[in-house]
């Protein structure tokens, strides 16, 4: 191999990925850096991960929590994707600048826009602490005892562990519990967009594309680490300096050849190899195509309103791109299940590994432990998926009304945090209404409910629903709710404690 072209994966948790596998960065040197050479690799194990001196892993960032960014020049310019980018992109736009179709590029660091809300993070230690995590597990606890004496655990290593005061810890669990790792991360909150193309070049394809293989996008967007004056992570101010990395990545104008070793370093989510049949027959059959059509039908309806309006255009974009990335990931992951005939297969090497534990006395009902609980909780599946789906995404009201909700339940229980949680929950209100339509909403409301209620397991449907003109529900909702309306939803929120939980309850 004549080099090594490093790709970076802008997906969510500090893994290696190779060959379907993956590799932890802080267990390469004892068991994977022979078989990365193997491969082609020229890098050594430390030049990828060290704790002592600058490496691979102080240039890739988790970006705002849900996306892999790589440092290119030594004052915290970011790369990353432009989709990654594209509600920062959005947020700055109107009819007047609209940034997502014109593009911007910041001429001059004064030029750079601030993101309130936006994050990155570093990675500056991995520790493996499976054994303190799992201390006083055995097999007589329950399932609830073992998990209570795991968080136990957790909280007891993460309140002594060593770390410098602007440094935060956090412990997560690898292959379903069976290991856990302890991340010690930097947080960046001062993120200024420095470019981005126009869409018809970072977005080209739409996010339908995102899934698809080869893309033809220039999927790229540009920011900029802001820290204080000791290089540290600080709230945004005028007075913060770019940032200066302890690496960063160069940008090689080499091109690759066929054969280059490949690494790809970032973030990647969850994982559901580990699936059984039958839990993989009811993603193909049930889940997935009860979430397909509700996001097609939201989407449908959003895309009439953003072709006849260019406010409504900017105020969901950044929306519509999300709701039609995992609509398009499900699609094909439906398809592509069926056309590989997943679940014969898993069920050929469930069949296998069942003739070998046939005779054992721990493991020989396992299989059918998994085939019959799956049956038993396939409604319950389905009716979260709708909940998820309907209440708690797609309608911007419901999904509202959620968390106005969820603040009344809070002060309730810690009346002392309630001028905290109003000043949070009045900014957010800002946020909310900046990008909201209740046209838009009403239509989708009606549509979504009548979904919601005709397929939804009937059991797991309140009885005033089951009869209910959904039509002159949206109608009456839409003319009638205090929080269509941010003066009205503001003012909810006005008074004190027992004032504003009355209101809450009266609407």
């Amino acid at each position: 191999m004549k080099k090594i072209s490093l790709l970076f994966m802008f997906v969510t948790s500090l893994l290696f990925a190779q060959q379907g596998g993956m590799w932890i960065p802080s267990l390469l040197e004892g068991m994977n850096e022979k078989e990365m050479h193997q491969l082609g690799g020229k890098l050594s194990a430390k030049d990828i991960y060290d704790i002592n001196k600058a490496s691979l892993k102080d240039a890739v960032i988790h970006f705002n929590g849900g996306c892999t960014g790589e440092i290119i020049s030594p004052q915290g310019l970011i790369l990353t994707n432009h989709h990654c980018g594209y509600g920062a992109i959005q947020s700055h736009s109107s009819v007047e600048k609209d940034y997502l179709t014109e593009g911007f590029w910041a001429e001059k660091l004064t030029d750079e826009l601030p993101n309130p809300g936006m994050y990155v993070t570093f990675i500056k230690r991995i520790e493996d602490v499976t054994n303190a995590a799992l201390s006083g597990i055995n097999k007589e606890l329950s399932p609830s005892e073992k998990q209570s004496k795991i968080d136990q655990n957790i909280d007891q290593i993460l309140n002594t562990v060593e770390k410098e005061d602007w440094q935060e810890a956090m412990i997560k669990p690898m292959y379903k519990g069976n290991q856990y790792m302890l991340f010690i991360t930097e947080k960046f909150r001062d993120i200024r967009m420095v470019g981005a193309p126009p869409s018809s070049i970072g977005k080209f394809g739409s996010d339908t594309d995102n899934w698809m293989w080869p893309r033809h996008t220039g999927d790229f967007s540009l920011f900029r680490i802001y820290a204080d004056k000791n290089n540290r992570p600080a709230e945004y101010s005028q007075d913060n300096q770019p940032y200066t990395p302890a690496h960063f990545l160069p940008v090689s104008l080499d091109g690759i050849e066929e054969g280059d070793f490949t690494l790809v370093f970032g973030f990647p989510g969850s994982t559901d190899e580990y699936l059984p049949s039958f839990a993989i027959d009811q993603l193909v059959k049930t889940i997935n195509p009860a979430k397909i059509e509700i996001r097609d039908n939201a989407l449908k309806i959003t895309d009439k309103y953003m072709r006849a309006d260019n406010k409504i255009k900017i105020q969901y974009a950044a929306k519509y791109a999300s709701t039609a990335n995992y609509w398009k990931k499900w699609i094909g992951e439906t398809q592509g299940l069926t056309k590989t005939n997943a679940v014969a297969k898993k069920q050929e090497l469930e069949n296998k590994f069942q003739q070998k534990v046939i005779n054992t006395s721990e493991y020989k009902d396992l299989i059918p432990s998994f085939e019959k609980y799956y049956k038993e909780i396939e409604e319950i599946g389905l009716a979260q998926a709708y909940w998820g789906e309907v209440v708690n995404r797609n309608i911007e009201l419901l999904r509202q009304t959620t968390r106005l909700y969820q603040f009344e339940e809070k002060i309730k229980k810690n009346p002392e945090l309630f001028e905290i949680e109003r000043e949070k929950m009045i900014n957010g209100l800002n946020g909310f209404y900046k990008n909201y339509s209740a046209q838009v909403d009403e239509e989708v409301f009606k549509k979504l409910m009548e979904i919601y209620i005709s397929k939804n397991p009937q059991k797991y449907l309140i009885d005033e629903l089951k009869n209910e003109n959904i039509d002159a529900l949206g109608t009456k909702i839409y003319s009638e709710s205090g929080i269509v309306d941010q003066t009205k939803a503001t003012e909810l929120l006005r008074g004190s404690s027992d004032e504003v939980l009355e209101k809450l309850n009266s609407i």
